[in-house]
């Protein structure tokens, strides 16, 4: 009898075991209304795996990976700018890792190396959030171009994501730069400067300010608005003519993890057709090309060229001469 009860507790335990579920602790730059679906799309199809988010902005975000480098707390980096994944990337904090499906992604969106890092999910891409109520109460013009919204007239009525939290303030620094070249870029942002109400921590704010009337223009992204604009917010999006900056939403494993295997289910998740569904409703850029929506389309033929490694090894630099020209000064 003592020998069939021993047997039952160590079958009760073992089963038990086989059903306690994986913590993945994944760092996160997704919206906070887009987790839900990313999550449980994923759990049920891995059951055994439970995804706990960590979230914040793609520079906090950054930041904390690399301060934790000496005994790293992630499993993933979710949705995180590619470019930011390339300096984790440099610092050796990633594990490489080819998922399945990874064949099928744009060659623009994924790491091209023998021995990927990490993989693309979709893109966002700028775009001016106008508030078409307060345009009209204050007689602005729609602006067209970057230049225009150097104008005085649109003094005190733009908001802009910060570069040094927001992915998509920094995406916009170094597109400037990419066009213009330097001079002419740090000329820009000094006359843009004169005309910012606010500098965001994130890069939906603006939008989200623009969406509420706090301002008449918010520098932010098309993906941002669809939501906003879903629910009647009165805006409208303009594509600046001359070109648009981007990033991408990607993914990778952090070296260390003590989850490998369930971090390499969730990269293999990335690739799939169901996060490709879910990416085109959020940007319409998707990794997967054949997924984009129209939108995204028009979008995706006004990005520019970007050099994403250009930007990750200068990353530091440029937004340290941002704060000091823009942040600090005032």
């Amino acid at each position: 009898m003592k020998r069939i009860l021993f047997i039952s507790c160590c079958m009760a335990i073992a089963s038990t075991s086989s059903f306690a579920n994986t913590q993945l602790a994944v760092y996160t730059s997704i919206e906070n209304d887009r987790l839900a679906s990313y999550k449980s799309a994923f759990e049920k199809i891995n059951p055994e795996i439970e995804i706990n988010w960590v979230r914040d902005s793609t520079g906090v975000i950054t930041a904390k990976l690399l301060a934790e480098k000496a005994a790293p707390k992630a499993d993933v980096a979710f949705g995180v700018g590619a470019s930011s994944l390339l300096i984790l990337k440099k610092e050796g904090l990633l594990q490489s890792y080819k998922p399945m499906g990874y064949e099928l992604l744009s060659t623009k969106m994924r790491d091209n190396n023998s021995n990927p890092h990490w993989v693309g999910m979709d893109a966002w891409a700028t775009g001016l959030c106008i508030n078409k109520f307060v345009m009209k109460k204050h007689n602005l013009p729609s602006p067209k171009t970057w230049q225009d919204l150097t104008n005085p007239i649109y003094k005190g009525l733009i908001a802009a994501p910060n570069p040094a939290s927001s992915g998509s303030g920094f995406m916009n620094l170094t597109a400037w730069i990419q066009m213009w070249g330097e001079p002419k870029a740090w000329a820009y942002m000094d006359g843009l400067n004169k005309n910012i109400k606010m500098y965001t921590h994130s890069g939906t704010k603006p939008c989200s300010m623009a969406a509420q009337g706090e301002v008449a223009i918010g520098i932010s992204s098309s993906s941002f608005a669809d939501n906003l604009i879903k629910r009647r917010a009165p805006i409208d999006v303009v594509l600046p003519a001359g070109g648009i900056g981007w990033e991408m939403e990607a993914a990778a494993i952090i070296k260390g993890t003590q989850h490998l295997q369930a971090a390499q289910k969730l990269l293999d998740w990335v690739s799939s057709d169901d996060v490709a569904k879910l990416g085109v409703k959020f940007s319409g850029i998707t990794a997967r090309e054949s997924f984009m929506s129209a939108a995204g389309k028009k979008s995706y033929q006004a990005m520019i060229d970007n050099d994403l490694a250009w930007a990750a090894e200068h990353r530091s630099q440029l937004i340290e001469q941002w704060r000091q020209k823009y942040e600090l000064a005032n």
